[in-house]
């Protein structure tokens, strides 16, 4: 492992909460000092991050980098143990930049300034300490802390329905998380060596049981939050009452931690298991892509029908963690980048329509185009990214999952075949939803009177800096893929390697109950039954 001196990753994920301490303090009832306090901090933090990494990351090492370890419960073996690597470092910058976007995205927030301001803070950093952590009890107090500041952010700030929303939210996300510190106490305390160092839990070799248990459990948690089919129903809901800067980092950040989550932990440590389950994972990713896709058709209200998108979305990540090859994975870990300045950009830009016309339904807001020219033209950016037109980065991220699944020597042609189709039928669906979407908000027939207020209808350049800023790296990326695929291409393809070397041994073993499978199954299935050369 590589250590550092300096204790940057402490650092990072401190700074926002210990700020955040001082906002009771802050004689500013209306809020105008707290939002540009919050900004300064989180701009602040965004520097320390750059800084960090740009100096002290090697993209070539796939071991944990900036490595802290100090004694927290020294009785239960707990440790503040901290650590980044190729598929955390860059989901730490992703988190950085949506939430400070967001904090300036806020920029109105009048109702209860400070303790929303405070919110967002220690937001930022139980972010920050999931992707960071290295120890899974820390990881799983990180994980749990995010939830309180988004219960809050949803149920005090949101829409009508706002309460039904947050408790939903807080009802799936926490019972499920509960499979989280289940899953770590059984890995640790299995082997001589107890420990719940996440380097140390991948080195163990465990019991086929024990593996398949804990890969479920973890299974559920990370579903619930990347919004896997079934348990993805509190995400509309979430989405459709949150304010824009909250659905922002839902969409932006959160719906990320279930995905980082399967390659950490599922893939990571429990190789083996993962084997067994990355059919059905490839399975559940085109039900994803399919189902949210043809749900987004269904939706009137402009909030829930990006909500679904981000659901078929995260069907990709999916089919590219189980693809069992490392373009699959750096391609599934591209979309999670990908889709965290897409979607946290369309959902942001929702927020600057309905503050100019205070509604949500599409079909009440037409002729949008007439009065805000600007926002049109960044609406129809993060549109065409969202439907991955070549040229962005949604474009390379979808690309190379195809080309991952389609490539994989584990699997049948047949069931391949089937997976691509069934997946292009969701791509081939969604630019029809999102031009639908610009069609009936921009130009259509029913014309609304736009809330002029103070400002101008259309976006003013605060408005202009927050979307650019998230639009202009899609752009980057979509060109040169190699500038974010660099920081992790090589500890995606150390993942893959490691799932692939306990292919064949397990394929075999486990290759008459596959056929058994197959051979039962209802017609019109494919089973996803693993292909093996003798």
């Amino acid at each position: 492992m590589i250590s550092t001196q300096f204790p940057w990753l402490t650092t990072i994920i401190l700074l926002p909460l210990i700020a955040s301490l001082a906002i009771p303090i802050i004689p500013d009832k209306q809020g105008k000092s707290l939002r540009w306090y919050a900004l300064g901090v989180g701009l602040a933090d965004l520097a320390i991050a750059i800084y960090a990494f740009w100096s002290n990351y090697n993209t070539q090492a796939t071991e944990f980098q900036l490595v802290e370890t100090y004694s927290w419960i020294p009785q239960m073996g707990i440790n503040w143990s901290l650590g980044v690597d190729g598929l955390s470092m860059p989901l730490i910058v992703l988190a950085c930049v949506v939430t400070t976007l967001s904090i300036l995205a806020s920029w109105k927030v009048e109702n209860k300034p400070k303790l929303f301001y405070f919110l967002m803070l220690v937001l930022y950093s139980a972010q920050i300490g999931v992707f960071a952590a290295k120890d899974m009890v820390l990881f799983f107090f990180m994980w749990e802390l995010e939830l309180v500041p988004v219960y809050l952010l949803i149920a005090i700030w949101g829409g009508p329905k706002r309460r039904y929303a947050a408790t939903k939210f807080i009802l799936y996300t926490a019972l499920a998380s509960i499979f989280i510190l289940v899953g770590a106490l059984a890995l640790a305390n299995y082997g001589d060596t107890y420990s719940f160092d996440m380097a140390v839990l991948a080195s163990k070799n465990y019991p086929v049981l024990l593996e398949t248990l804990v890969y479920i459990g973890f299974l559920i948690a990370y579903g619930v939050k990347l919004s896997v089919f079934p348990l993805h129903t509190w995400l509309p809901d979430a989405h459709g009452e949150a304010s824009a800067p909250v659905s922002m980092i839902l969409a932006g950040v959160l719906l990320k931690m279930g995905g980082y989550g399967l390659m950490r932990t599922n893939m990571d440590m429990l190789p083996d298991a993962h084997i067994q389950f990355a059919p059905i994972l490839v399975i559940l990713g085109v039900v994803n892509i399919v189902y949210g896709a043809f749900a987004a058709f269904g939706q009137t209200n402009l909030k829930r029908r990006l909500a679904c998108s981000s659901i078929s979305h995260m069907g990709f990540v999916l089919i590219g963690i189980g693809s069992f090859t490392a373009l699959g994975v750096n391609g599934a870990m591209l979309q999670m980048l990908s889709h965290g300045l897409i979607a946290a950009a369309l959902f942001f830009l929702a927020g600057v329509a309905y503050d100019r016309t205070h509604t949500l339904m599409m079909d009440e807001m037409g002729g949008l185009a007439k009065g805000m020219p600007k926002t049109f033209a960044l609406f129809t950016v993060a549109a065409m990214a969202s439907l991955a037109l070549p040229g962005m980065s949604g474009f390379v991220a979808e690309i190379s999952v195809f080309l991952g699944i389609s490539t994989s020597d584990a699997y049948t042609t047949s069931f391949k075949a089937v997976v691509v189709i069934l997946a292009a039928v969701g791509v081939i669906l969604t630019p029809i939803y999102l031009l639908s979407m610009l069609r009936v908000m921009f130009y259509g027939e029913k014309e609304i009177k736009l809330d002029l207020g103070q400002f101008f209808a259309d976006a003013n350049p605060r408005e202009i800096f927050v979307a650019a800023c998230m639009l202009i790296p899609i752009v980057v990326v979509g060109f040169y893929p190699k500038l974010a695929s660099n920081t992790y291409d090589v500890k995606t393809a150390e993942i893959a390697a490691k799932v692939e070397h306990s292919l064949p041994t397990i394929a075999q073993n486990h290759q008459q109950t596959s056929l058994s499978i197959a051979a039962t199954s209802e017609p019109g299935f494919i089973a996803p039954s693993l292909q093996v050369d003798r």
